[in-house]
């Protein structure tokens, strides 16, 4: 196995006003952490080298990228939630980026400033920006942060200080009062696109921009289904990967490689080529997003030897699962339709949230899974309460079912170790 190396742009990050010398620490530790948690797999999709390189060119080749875009005048906008009209970034002309934390080597810089006892995801992507240790903070325009916490939503006060934070509410229900308020957001979202790129978004841009989101979601939803074949010709972990990359790839570029990795899928499974055996245990994960580079629960769960085959979460379904009309006349219908799709997410912020619990059974069902891990950030009061309906629901069908609340550090890795060999133990009884 060749030595992976995250490649380094010192001078880059430099211009950038990035913290190079600490940065390029973590690059060598995440390019530690990724070749033995990746690259050590067997019998791994050839298609995966795409991903692979993904990663080796994050922080380098992607920025550039970026750098370009800004320099055309086309927006560049991060975002920490599948609530951002994508579509309409795109229709601008614009790049959306995700900026989701999944890293404890930020959180004590955001310690330095945010209360202890909140979510990791917020510190860690606060941590990022505070400590100058992320280029996609640096070549950012702005920033699109939303409601759908509290600590969210109070630290991008504090992240409107560092770099311009454009905040979308998202109401807590979905009634019709709700509807309408959402759709003016969006409507003022828009404005807000229009404005910094000095372009009026048209029809056709929309039009255009939605079949270009429908095509990265159909192109994750036929990885997703593959990968419920049992056997299972994808590990978990590398569709997780696939599924994080979404968030910062070139959309059009994405979903090409991964329909191409999925014709290489539809051969292995006609020639049985699979990972692991056919015996293995079958999870399905449900609950918080995995945000790069958290790929804890994947690692001790198929380290185990059982395979993951589906994620409910905002690197999973929830972010691909609904597709939107691509043929609506008029920019009014447009906008509604859009709204709509994204009102389609269910988020546990929102009360009542029947549609999710249906969701994960749904899931669970078509995945062919054999046990459910319900996986929750530590203070994350929506999930974590929310799982107390999961529970119940899995109780009442017979579900296999384990919680971990956890963080990204990783003082509790042999006590869930111990835990999630347990649960597989239950599972093949």
């Amino acid at each position: 196995m060749t030595h992976f190396e995250i490649k380094a742009y010192p001078e880059m990050w430099k211009d950038l006003d990035m913290d190079v010398e600490r940065f390029d620490k973590m690059r060598l530790m995440l390019g530690e952490i990724f070749e033995k948690t990746y690259l050590s797999q067997k019998n791994r999709p050839a298609g995966m080298a795409y991903f692979d390189n993904m990663i080796a060119e994050l922080h380098g080749s992607r920025i550039k990228e970026l750098l370009a875009a800004k320099e055309e005048g086309r927006p560049v906008i991060g975002t920490f939630c599948v609530y951002i009209p994508e579509e309409i970034v795109l229709a601008a002309g614009g790049v959306c980026v995700g900026l989701c934390g999944g890293s404890q080597g930020s959180v004590p810089d955001a310690e330095k400033i945010l209360p202890r006892n909140i979510c990791p995801m917020v510190k860690s992507a606060f941590g990022f920006k505070a400590g100058r240790i992320c280029p996609y903070f640096q070549v950012l325009d702005f920033v699109y942060g939303e409601t759908t916490c509290d600590a969210k939503k109070k630290t991008w006060e504090i992240l409107d200080e560092m770099v311009p934070t454009h905040v979308m509410e998202i109401p807590q229900m979905k009634n019709q009062t709700d509807q309408e308020m959402w759709l003016a957001e969006v409507k003022a979202f828009k404005t807000k696109v229009e404005s910094f790129s000095g372009k009026e978004v048209t029809i056709e841009d929309m039009r255009r921009a939605t079949r270009t989101m429908n095509n990265k979601r159909k192109a994750l939803q036929r990885l997703n289904t593959l990968r419920h074949t049992n056997p299972t010709p994808i590990s978990g972990k590398d569709v997780l990967l696939i599924e994080q990359i979404a968030f910062y790839d070139e959309p059009i570029r994405f979903a090409r490689e991964v329909n191409e990795l999925c014709d290489e899928l539809e051969k292995r499974i006609a020639d049985n080529v699979a990972i692991p055996s056919k015996n293995a245990a079958r999870i399905m994960v449900a609950g918080v997003p995995m945000a790069l580079p958290n790929w804890k629960l994947h690692n001790l769960v198929e380290g185990a030897g059982a395979v993951i085959v589906n994620e409910e979460s905002c690197i999973g379904t929830r972010y691909y699962k609904d597709l939107m009309d691509e043929n609506a006349e008029d920019m009014e219908t447009i906008l509604q339709n859009l709204t709509s799709r994204y009102m389609q997410i269910d988020c546990s912020c929102f009360t009542p949230n029947n549609e999710r619990i249906d969701q994960v059974l749904r899931e669970y069902k078509e995945s062919g899974a054999q046990g459910i891990i319900h996986y929750s950030l530590q203070f994350c009061h929506t999930y974590n309460i929310e799982e107390i309906r999961i529970r119940q629901a899995c109780e009442r069908e017979g579900i296999p079912y384990m919680f971990i609340e956890s963080d990204y550090s990783p003082e509790d890795v042999g006590q869930l170790q111990t835990r999630v060999e347990a649960f597989l133990e239950q599972i093949g009884e």
